[in-house]
Parts: C-alpha cells; structure tokens; sequence
C-alpha cells in the first residue's frame, strides 16, 4: 500500500521549487494510492489534481480544497460519489472507468455553482435506462455529460421526466447493489480459497537439516518454481468479473511478481562453471573449495590425489571419475578437475578414503612405465662390509718402482710394470750415450743446441 506522504508530494512539486503550500497542480497517477489524505491540508491552494489510475475505493479528504477546479479520479475504485460539497471552484469531474452504480449520488453537485463537465463513461450506472437524461435533470448547471455536450431541449425534456426517471433508476441501483452483494461474497470465497492453496503448497527450509536433505529439498524447490509458474499461468487464464476485488488481486499478484523479481535481481548469480574450453581443452577447477595435493609418485610411476574431505561427509556424497588425462571428483554436486602431465590408465585406479581424517585418495597409475634399477634392500651395515672387503682386494694388487745400484744405469724409469704394453702414440725417451775416452773438446767449436 503507498500513502500519500510529504516527501511524494514534494517530489511530485519539482516545478514549484519543492513547495508544496503554494503547490496548484500535482499528479500522483499510477502511484498505486489507496486513499486520498494530508492534501487538502497540506496543498490548500491547489486547483488540479490528477489520482488516475490507481486504487482508491472512496472520495475523501477534498473538501477543504476551495480552489479545486479540476479533480481527475479515473481507473479507480469508486462507487459513489460524495464529499465534494466543500468544493466551491469545481468545474471538471472526470471519473471515467469506476465502478459507481449508486447513480443518485450525483445530488452532492448540485450545489457547486461553477460545475460545468462531468465523465461517467465505463461506469456501470451508464447502463441504466434514463442515465443521460437523469444526469443532466439533476445537475442544471451541467454543460457537457461524457464529451457531448448538453442542449436546451435536451435539458427540458429532462427536467418534465424527472419523477419517472428517478424511479426507474432507483430500481436499477437495487438490482445492481444486490449484483454486487453476490460477487463480494464471490470474491471473498475465491481468496480464501487461493490462500489455502498457498499455504498448502508453502514451501519450508531446516536450517539445521543434513546434506542429505538439502539434496531433497533443492528437487522440491525446482517443484515449487514450477507450480508457482502453472499458478500464474492459471491465475492470468482464469475469467473474472470485472470488480473492485478483482481489481485489487491483479494489483496484488502483479506486486508479488516484482517482489519476486527484485528478489532474484539483489541475490547474486551463481557463477557458470567451465569445465572446457570452446576448443575442448580440459580446465583446472576447484568449485568445491577443497584442500588437495596432486603428487607424482616416479617411484611407483603412478600419480597420488589427496582430497581433505571433511571427516562426516557421507560418501555416498563423493564421486569420482577418472579419465586417461584428467581426474574430477564431486563433492555435494561441486566440482574438483584436475589435468594430468601424463596419460594414465583410468581402470587400475583405486579411490579410498581415510577412516581417521576421511580424506579422499586417489591412486592413478601411468600407462607409459619407466625402468628403472632396483635397489638393494640389504641393511647399511653389510653394504659397509662388503665395500671394506672389495677395498682390501684391490689393494693387494698395487705394484712399486724398485731400482738396484748393480744393475744398467740406463733403467727406464717411465716404465713401472714392463709387462705393461706402452700405449701407442707414447714416444720413446732419448737416451743419453756415454763420452769415449778419445774424445777431445775443442773450445773453438760452438757447442751443439
């Protein structure tokens, strides 16, 4: 429900400088009001006054307005027509499409002296035989009726029918207020009927409740979306009267719509998950927020996943796939994919999980296998002996330079063990040959280099 407040009317006042005791014109149109107030002492010197379209179901609150000169209630509520008396300066009453059925009504304008247009057009009392002619009898000062205008001969003929035409219309308004009777109490069973319905089909969330259940529930939850669209469906096809109650439920489910909306709107939108490219490249994701270490185990030839799931989480909640080249695990439907460096083979893997902290492992191993040496598994202390033994062997075999005084001066002493061959490409040293005891040294001849 909206209210006509001070800061609506002076936001309305935005050509008046936001004054609103000198205001003369305001429009509150489709401002969905469901009361007129606090104008006729907030706004005395207003002269127009525009409340179409919106849902007002009586007159009030005007006749403090002596300067009014033009009051427009059209697409309203209204089923009668009183509380103008204090409207001196009237001269234009517009309201078109109401629901006035209380025809007689009209007699609170006779005594506005400056009254000159009146517009009942979509009103049920315009069906009533003798309503132009009642109309313009009652109302002498009447100009125009509806856009057309009111003529002499028009208005005696009028007046000479006046008894008889106020008889046949106050016959009209029984009929019609009895019509009326009926479809209020239509109405009411109507929305109590709609309201059982939504309170049987009213949809409950536990706070408190287990995964297990806010897996169930997120299935009822795409039942009611979907039940609430068939409701909409079937609200829009229903046929109605045309009704101040029907009315109103239009105005009402249409503002639960937007309230929906602006719901929907202020939550924030899940983020779309890729999990590949356009081109079909697989992606890394972690949607479940999950601790993990992915470990290359080179001796095993095998790749290790290690998931921190927490320790209660049912595993019936836990899904893993793994593919040649990567490896997704689902935890509570959010996603954990990994690329691998290296194809593996998905059907030798092995998925447990810790019975202590209930973390997930995942055992992936490769399809290429590297061969590798096995090492010893003897203890350190007889791979110590053994190497001792193996020193001591080498040892024993070590040969030494030895050299007798009684033997040739001329001994090799490059060569340590001769049966060793030379190596080829090795040049043999120069030996130096002993001086003759004929040999004389001249001093003249220069000495050889």
């Amino acid at each position: 429900m909206v209210k006509i407040t001070e800061t609506l009317l002076r936001k309305r006042a935005e050509h008046n400088n936001l004054e609103i005791s000198t205001l003369e014109e305001v429009s509150l149109h489709q401002q969905d009001v469901e009361r007129i107030e606090h104008i006729d002492k907030w706004c005395r010197d207003l002269k127009i006054l525009y409340l179409q379209s919106n849902l007002i179901p009586r007159i009030e609150n005007v006749g403090r307005l002596k300067k009014l000169e033009y009051l427009n209630l059209a697409l309203n509520n209204i089923e009668r027509i009183e509380n103008l008396e204090g409207c001196e300066s009237l001269q234009k009453l517009d309201l078109t499409v109401n629901f006035i059925g209380e025809l007689t009504s009209i007699q609170c304008l006779q005594g506005l002296i400056h009254f000159q247009e009146l517009f009942l057009t979509g009103n049920p009392c315009t069906e009533y035989d003798g309503y132009r002619d009642y109309v313009i009898a009652t109302l002498p000062k009447l100009k125009r009726l509806d856009g057309t205008e009111v003529e002499k001969s028009e208005r005696i003929q009028a007046l000479q029918r006046l008894e008889e035409l106020t008889s046949t219309i106050l016959e009209q308004q029984e009929e019609y207020r009895g019509k009326r009777e009926r479809e209020r109490k239509e109405a009411e069973v109507t929305t109590e009927s709609r309201n059982e319905k939504g309170k049987g089909s009213r949809w409950y969330t536990d706070m408190n409740q287990s995964s297990e259940t806010d897996v169930a529930d997120d299935g009822k939850h795409l039942e009611q979306e979907s039940s609430t669209k068939e409701d909409d469906e079937k609200f829009w096809q229903e046929k109605v009267a045309y009704t101040p109650e029907s009315r109103i439920a239009v105005h009402e489910h249409m503002q639960k719509q937007k309230n929906k909306d602006k719901k929907d709107e202020s939550k924030p939108k899940p983020r779309e998950v890729r999990l590949k490219t356009d081109d079909g490249r697989i992606l890394n994701v972690n949607q479940a927020k999950m601790d993990f270490s992915l470990r290359d185990d080179e001796d095993e030839n095998r790749f290790v996943l290690e998931v921190g799931c927490y320790k209660h989480l049912d595993t019936e909640l836990i899904d893993v796939d793994v593919q040649p080249m990567h490896v997704k695990v689902a935890i509570k439907g959010k996603i954990l994919q990994l690329v691998l460096a290296e194809e593996v083979r998905p059907d030798s893997s092995i998925a447990k999980r810790s019975q202590t902290t209930g973390h997930l492992l995942v055992t992936m191993p490769k399809v290429k296998e590297i061969i590798t040496c096995k090492k010893s598994h003897l203890p350190d202390s007889v791979r110590r002996g053994e190497s001792e033994k193996a020193k001591e062997k080498n040892g024993s075999q070590r040969t030494f330079l030895e050299v007798e005084p009684s033997k040739n001066n001329d001994v090799d002493l490059m060569i340590v063990d001769k049966a060793k061959p030379r190596p080829p490409g090795m040049k043999q040293p120069i030996r130096e040959k002993p001086v003759s005891d004929e040999f004389v040294d001249d001093p003249d001849v220069p000495p050889l280099v």
